[in-house]
């Protein structure tokens, strides 16, 4: 039989050629994403970890056909419609605006998701039990979290009176969750919010300066692909203006960030990876329950903490899950 190769058909998108062995084709995993390539480095190694947990080995046994869409999510449609085109047998979507292309892009190819917000409420199954239809995955719960992120911030700031959020609000679907939760915490704790936009990296500069002149007592980041793209520029931004920030990913507080509260999001890619393989095995979709995340950490970068003049509390130290130093 030909080899068959997998190269991207547009512009940008990242793809990695993989060949069929032997006599009967390899199966083809579509992977949909809005990240660049290096961005999810250690995802994409947590998804092929799920796939061989379930007997199936990148390059060997199985093809994975990258369409990752570089934080243009106008061009997620596109790239989603490119992976049906090449009748994948699956297609694993790593966020909203990702799962939202391939939904509207196939009813048929199945589907296994990895979001952060219910996807009940969102509308991608009819239920978690029994997702129903082509669609199911990981809920890891990024969004649902906000407000106890926002408590967790204020335990280690607890003058803070006033609290910057950072939005990025072409994340439309995973925002609405995140500010409603947010939005009651700090009313139930007496916090001032300010919302600040930014949808370039361009933009995220401009809203520290205006920070920086405003002078909030501390900084709560959302979680999107684009702000979780741009941890690094975040993390050092927050230190150069001396401002305390909580994430929803421990990337950041690697990054140098001061403190996250969030899923374990690799283990999250790698359900995705078991939940892919299965289906490849035979399972469908409809059958296979929507997992919520149980894996939650608490990482504090006791480094940053210092260097911002901050103690943090025996309290949070007692319950985090990794101190970095």
């Amino acid at each position: 039989m030909r080899r068959r190769d997998f190269v991207a058909a547009l512009g940008g998108a990242a793809a990695w050629p993989l060949a069929a062995h032997g006599q009967q084709a390899t199966p083809a995993i579509g992977f949909l994403a809005s990240q660049l390539p290096d961005a999810i480095t250690d995802r994409l190694r947590g998804f092929r970890q799920g796939l061989k947990d379930t007997g199936y080995v990148e390059g060997e046994n199985v093809a994975i056909v990258y369409r990752l869409a570089e934080n243009q999510d106008d061009r997620l449609p596109a790239l989603a419609a490119e992976l049906v085109s090449r009748h994948v047998a699956v297609i694993a979507t790593a966020g909203l605006p990702p799962t939202f292309a391939a939904k509207a892009a196939t009813t048929t190819i199945p589907i296994v998701f990895l979001v952060g917000d219910d996807p009940v409420r969102l509308g991608l199954v009819t239920s978690l039990s029994r997702p129903g239809g082509n669609m199911t995955g990981i809920n890891v719960l990024t969004n649902e979290l906000a407000g106890k992120r926002l408590e967790l911030l204020r335990e280690l700031v607890p003058q803070a009176a006033r609290v910057a959020v950072l939005v990025n609000p072409a994340n439309v679907a995973g925002i609405e969750t995140q500010l409603k939760d947010v939005r009651a915490a700090a009313r139930a704790t007496g916090l001032q919010i300010q919302i600040h936009n930014a949808n370039t990296s361009a933009e995220i500069d401009a809203v520290f300066e205006t920070m920086s002149r405003e002078r909030p007592d501390a900084v709560f980041v959302t979680t999107s692909p684009l702000l979780n793209g741009r941890r690094v520029q975040l993390a050092q931004l927050a230190a150069f203006h001396r401002l305390p920030a909580i994430y929803g990913l421990r990337d950041y507080v690697e990054a140098g960030g001061l403190m996250s509260y969030g899923p374990n999001i690799v283990d999250g890619y790698r359900q995705v990876g078991i939940y892919a393989g299965r289906i490849l095995k035979g399972a469908k979709p409809a059958d296979l329950p929507v997992v919520q995340s149980s894996k939650i950490e608490l990482v504090i970068n006791a480094q940053t903490a210092r260097m911002l003049g901050l103690t943090v509390p025996s309290s949070l130290f007692a319950i985090a899950d990794e101190v970095i130093e």
